[in-house]
């Protein structure tokens, strides 16, 4: 198969881009979405944080964009059965903390990181369909996704659900830092000049405060059934289109 044609064909695998703020549930919705579809999924998040960390680790700081795209670049990263490896060692956890949440909102302000990731998520897109949830899913990685989902909540259940996601771990929490630091996080992702957090159409927002995980996922699956459909429509519609002008 050539490249022309590999690409052509990859451009036909559906894409469901699930965005949104921290601890907006996105992760958790895209995992769900993808098993009831037995999608592929991509957690961009853990990219970003992956970079970070190993940045960290190689004593590179989180502000030295130069140095981070270099880390990014050559990210020994891997996703076996829903771990999420960095050179074969489990970082998961290690991964998921506050600190390194803060870590990776930096990093990923750097267009140069941002470039240098950008190829390697779109490599998850394989048949018969990618569930990818992170903040520009949508507007930049995939433009193209048959359906785009912008999941939001306020600051305040935001915080609430990650404060009980750490406590859960046995991780220290504290509420009101949390809260802070989800407001930081939410204005230099909106602020920053590439790629920033953005709805893109009012009806890709889906407002999870007074929602159910279960409910979330059940929106979702409808709306992607419905695109679904819209699509097959305008197939159809295009080929009789094309019939009537032979």
């Amino acid at each position: 198969m050539t490249a022309g044609v590999h690409d052509a064909a990859l451009a036909r695998v559906p894409v469901i881009a699930i965005d949104g703020p921290t601890a907006s549930g996105k992760g958790t919705i895209a995992q769900r979405v993808a098993a009831a579809l037995g999608f592929h999924y991509l957690d961009s998040g853990a990219l970003y944080r992956l970079t970070a960390f190993a940045a960290l680790r190689a004593g590179v700081a989180a502000d030295d964009a130069p140095g981070v795209a270099v880390v990014a670049g050559a990210l020994p990263v891997a996703f076996p059965e829903g771990r999420i490896e960095l050179a074969g060692e489990d970082v998961g956890d290690a991964i998921r903390t506050e600190a390194m949440s803060q870590a990776a909102s930096v990093v990923a302000a750097h267009p140069a990181v941002r470039s240098a990731l950008l190829e390697r998520q779109r490599a998850f897109r394989q048949p018969p369909g990618l569930v990818s949830d992170g903040r520009d899913m949508g507007s930049v990685v995939f433009p193209d996704a048959l359906l785009k989902v912008f999941l939001t909540a306020t600051a305040e259940t935001r915080a609430e659900r990650r404060y009980k996601q750490l406590m859960e771990k046995g991780l220290a929490a504290n509420l009101a830092s949390i809260l802070h630091d989800l407001r930081t996080r939410d204005a230099r992702d909106s602020g920053r000049a590439v790629a920033p957090l953005q709805a893109g159409a009012p009806e890709a927002v889906l407002d999870s405060d007074d929602l159910t995980i279960e409910e979330v996922v059940a929106i979702v699956l409808e709306r992607y059934r419905i695109a679904v459909r819209v699509q097959a429509s305008g197939r159809s519609a295009g080929a009789g289109g094309s019939t009537l002008q032979d």
